[in-house]
């Protein structure tokens, strides 16, 4: 069972790297956006797997929750500095 939490960790993180490719080469600014919150998502997926792997789910949980938790605010906090600064999400003219 070990073998397919860490296995799944390695699938997760392969698939982050779309979301990389994504937030490093995105037509508009809220594709970057998307791209680094699919990024902190799977990275709470891989705590968690890694709290299975160690069998300390509950400390895991915790610390993927804080962590969801700022991906959240910084990723409102950013749209919200977008706003402000006139940025929108359409391709430029």
């Amino acid at each position: 069972m070990l073998d397919f939490f860490l296995w799944a960790a390695v699938a997760i993180l392969a698939a982050s790297l779309l979301g990389l490719y994504r937030a490093l080469f995105g037509p508009t600014i809220i594709d970057r956006i998307i791209g680094v919150n699919v990024i902190g998502t799977k990275t709470i997926a891989v705590i968690l797997l890694i709290g299975l792997i160690f069998k300390q789910v509950d400390m895991f949980i915790d610390i993927a929750f804080v962590y969801a938790l700022i991906n959240f605010i910084g990723t409102l906090a950013f749209c919200k500095y977008m706003e402000r600064k006139g940025v929108h999400g359409g391709p430029s003219k």
